[in-house]
């Protein structure tokens, strides 16, 4: 996973710290975005992104339309992106999957199930 790149996007920068923190440990390169519209920004500038992780609760753009929006271009079709939420409700699921989401996670956020889908998903 070393000198992987991947985005965050959360308007939390508590998140966003440990996230951060996590990831660099693992010698990750980190790309930070607070809402959905500037997730979308900083993707476009950093094209090299291995992959994102989309918290869906945020101001100006959630991480639903965030996801549709980057799902739209051709070039991040296969791109994988992990929805991460504190709303864990029956359902929410599979409205990630749908936005667009590789897979899902529930807020806080257990490190040792980031890192394996991590695994999985960057070495595909």
């Amino acid at each position: 996973m070393k000198e992987k790149k991947i985005l965050i996007v959360d308007d939390d920068m508590r998140n966003v710290f440990a996230l951060s923190s996590l990831l660099e440990e693992r010698s990750m390169k980190i790309v930070v975005g607070r809402n959905g519209k500037e997730g979308i920004e900083k993707l476009e500038q950093n094209p090299d992104v291995s992959l994102v992780l989309m918290d869906i609760m945020m101001p100006e753009m959630d991480g639903y339309e965030a996801m549709r929006q980057i799902r739209k271009n051709p070039k991040y079709k296969k791109l994988p992106m992990i929805a991460l939420t504190a709303k864990a409700m029956q359902g929410d699921r599979d409205k990630c999957i749908e936005a667009g989401a590789s897979d899902y996670l529930t807020k806080p956020v257990d490190t040792e199930k980031l890192i394996s889908l991590l695994r999985v998903w960057l070495y595909q």
